[in-house]
């Protein structure tokens, strides 16, 4: 996989972090996006590899979405890989309780942020010869099972299933494969909390096992690594013992 280039979001911290890492030290060329230049520049600080993009990216943006893909490309000539990462959470509320700006500020990063970079590589890879390339979504446990009082990251995520398999039907004339990773209970600074006890569908509220991030990054390193003619369309990665087989 030396010299695949490689976009991430969410880059500088957790999820995002650990992928970058792991991709480094297989010779990609990486674009790390996020919101935080100094988020970005500590995992620089990680990385093995030199030569490697940093830019401060608001994925909700669409000129920033395009300024991170142009400038990926004028860098390293081609995009091979996203990894599309980047998301929010809000304390868990009751729906009653939403506030419409909390609703709007997922909505926009995990679901509408998300479609924009996809949209963004998709046209880079049907553009770039030879054609093609791959797409990995973040999506999460979420996506097929909710937590109580987090009606927005839920929906978010069921979202970005839909933008998973639609790209994934809509790229085969172009080489692009799309494919989703669902984690649960990774150690990063959204899931730690896991351990400090969240939430059960029983009204209890419960610690959970978590696993250690870097095996995010071994995962994605693995589903981009697979040959062209080759999709993981969606795994499922979490820690052995969460409660999320019979949750409810």
């Amino acid at each position: 996989m030396t010299g695949r280039v490689a976009v991430i979001t969410g880059a500088g911290s957790g999820i995002g972090r650990a992928v970058a890492i792991a991709l480094d030290r297989r010779g990609y060329r990486l674009a790390l996006a996020g919101r935080r230049a100094e988020g970005l520049a500590e995992t620089l600080a990680l990385l093995e590899g030199t030569g490697h993009l940093t830019m401060p990216t608001d994925v909700t943006d669409a000129a920033s979405v395009t300024a991170l893909f142009d400038a990926t490309v004028a860098a390293f000539g081609r995009v091979d890989l996203l990894f599309n990462n980047a998301g929010v959470n809000v304390v868990d509320v009751p729906i009653d309780r939403l506030e419409e700006s909390d609703w709007r500020r997922v909505i926009d990063t995990n679901l509408t942020g998300a479609f924009l970079c996809l949209q963004a590589a998709f046209r880079a890879m049907k553009a770039q010869s030879p054609q093609g390339g791959r797409i990995i979504n973040n999506g999460s446990i979420s996506a097929h099972s909710p937590r109580p009082d987090s009606i927005a990251y839920t929906a978010s995520k069921h979202g970005v299933t839909g933008l998973t398999k639609s790209t994934a039907l809509d790229g085969r004339p172009y080489g692009i494969a799309c494919s989703q990773i669902d984690i649960g209970n990774a150690s990063s600074a959204m899931g730690d909390r896991m351990s400090f006890g969240v939430p059960q569908a029983n009204g209890e509220r419960m610690p959970e096992p978590v696993m250690d991030v870097g095996q995010v990054g071994e995962a994605v390193a693995y589903m981009d690594g697979l040959p062209p003619e080759a999709n993981v369309q969606f795994m499922t990665l979490m820690a052995t013992n969460m409660p999320f087989v019979g949750r409810g």
